[in-house]
Order: C-alpha cells, then sequence, then structure tokens
C-alpha cells in the first residue's frame, strides 16, 4: 500500500520547479556485486551475502535482464533502504495503534474523531474506518513523495543523481530546492526535517546507514509478523501478544465502506472470503 510508485507525477514540469543555486554534484557511483557483498558482510557477517532468489543478477544481460546490473542494483538498494524506513513507521505505528494511542480531537468536520477510529478495532480496522477522502488525501500524499522522490531536477538541485544512475541510494530530495511556494509551503523536509545530521561526518552517517538498513530489514520482519498474526497464524513471539484479529484482507486498500469507488465492489468479490 505505502509502495505506490509513480514515476513523475507531473512534477518535473516548470510549475512545480524553481531555478536555484547550482549544488556541487556528488560524483556518480555504480555498485556491484562486489560491493554487494562488501555491505553484506559489514552488515550482519555471520549471514553474510545472501541471495537466494538471485536479484543481483536482475539487470544482468546476459541472465535476460533488460538493464544494467549496476542500474538494478541501485534499484534494488533503493528499494530496501526506502522500504525498511517506512517498515519501522509502521511498526511503531501499529504499537500505537494497537494500544488505543489517538489524537485528542476531530478528524474531519463531519465530527468523525480520532476517538472514534481507534474504537473500530486494531491499525488494519482503523483503517477499513477511515472515510474514503482521508484514504485518498493519504494515497495522495504518498503519490506526491515518491514522485518527489525520483525527480531529477529536485535532485539535481541538491547536487544529487538518481539511483538508478549512480546516485546515493536512499537519498530524498529537499523541498527547499524545489517546490514552489504558490504550489504549497513546505517548511520542513521529509528526510531529517530538523537537522539532526547536518553536522555528522561522513564516516558517522555511512555507520548510521548501515544500522538503519538493519533495523529496517528487522522492522519489515515485525510488522509482517504483526498483521500475520492479527490474520490468525501462528507467528513464534507474537501469539501472546493479544494483538486483535483481523477478519478483513489486509493487502485490500479498500473496504466496503469505500464502495462508492470505481471498481472497489468488484475488488472485494474477488479478495473477500464469501460467507
Amino acid at each position: 500500500m505505502l509502495s505506490l510508485t509513480s514515476a513523475s507525477m507531473g512534477l518535473q514540469s516548470a510549475g512545480l520547479v524553481r531555478t536555484v543555486a547550482p549544488v556541487r554534484a556528488v560524483a556518480p557511483t555504480m555498485e556491484t556485486v562486489e560491493d554487494l557483498k562488501a555491505l553484506a558482510s559489514e552488515l550482519n557477517p555471520a549471514v553474510g551475502f545472501w541471495d537466494p532468489l538471485g536479484l543481483s543478477e536482475a539487470g544482468n544481460a546476459e541472465a535476460g535482464g533488460f538493464l544494467s546490473q549496476e542500474a538494478a542494483i541501485g534499484y534494488l538498494r533503493h528499494s530496501e533502504i526506502k522500504h525498511g524506513r517506512i517498515a519501522m513507521a509502521a511498526f511503531v505505528g501499529y504499537i500505537v495503534q494497537s494500544n488505543g494511542i489517538h489524537f485528542p480531537w476531530a478528524l474531519t468536520s463531519s465530527g468523525i474523531t480520532y476517538a472514534d477510529i481507534a474504537a473500530a478495532g486494531g491499525p488494519a480496522d482503523q483503517w477499513d474506518a477511515l472515510p474514503t477522502a482521508a484514504k485518498l488525501q493519504i494515497f495522495g500524499a504518498i503519490g506526491f513523495l515518491e514522485g518527489w522522490g525520483e525527480n531529477y531536477k529536485a535532485l539535481a538541485a541538491d547536487g544529487q543523481t538518481h539511483y538508478m544512475r549512480g546516485g546515493k541510494p536512499g537519498y530524498f530530495p529537499s523541498f527547499k530546492n524545489g517546490v514552489s511556494p504558490s504550489i504549497h509551503p513546505m517548511p520542513l523536509d521529509l528526510w531529517d526535517p530538523f537537522g539532526f545530521t547536518g553536522k555528522m561526518t561522513d564516516e558517522r552517517k555511512a555507520k548510521a546507514l548501515k544500522a538503519e538498513i538493519n533495523n529496517g530489514r528487522l522492522a519489515m520482519i515485525g510488522i509482517m509478523g504483526f498483521v500475520s498474526a492479527s490474520k490468525g497464524l501462528q507467528v513464534p513471539g507474537m501469539d501472546g501478544l493479544g494483538i486483535k484479529p483481523y477478519a478483513g484482507e489486509i493487502m485490500a486498500p479498500f473496504a466496503a465502506s469505500d464502495s462508492s469507488l470505481p471498481f472497489v465492489s468488484d475488488m472485494l468479490n474477488y479478495v473477500l472470503p464469501k460467507p
């Protein structure tokens, strides 16, 4: 759900990106399989390089790939870091929502409150209870962030290159060097909004990124454990946590309450078990 992508989202038009002072570009670095093996040893020497699906060969022309192997590795590296960050937020959010913690004010002008949503059940039931307009707003924000992260002009304004062209995997461009104030004010960046990492040395940043990758991998396992346990599967370590069961389809972005949207009713007829 959170990995909806939009390659451009129209964000490369002149109306959204303004001219900025040139920034010294970072030299592109295309990683190879040997770089992945070295990184794997640094992240977890006990496991080392483990690629049972051969994903690192995805861009190899000899193996039937349509991209260069280096470009495919850049995609995989960026994807893992991004989804690890999402999983860390999801893991913490699942715990918060499962304990009934919510904002004290109203969610909509019609009177629906965060307390009403929290009372719907577990986190998945709470998502289903959201008004359709709220879900569409969330998807719209996700689409914007995905598009902005892929925006070549925004990356260039920061002196960066796209991750499939030798850029830094996991880098998200600043809003300050691109989003026009006439579109929407962006006082804070998505990544490091308060500038905590600005004074860190390159060595310290590299060490922190390795820790982040490991934490992201664990969080991806953790959030999948939560949702699996909510569907009645036995998950060691989570069976006794009192995770509330969920009767809906965990991978369906919309519920019966969203049937006013096109195709939702047909989708639910396919994915939900018949009574």
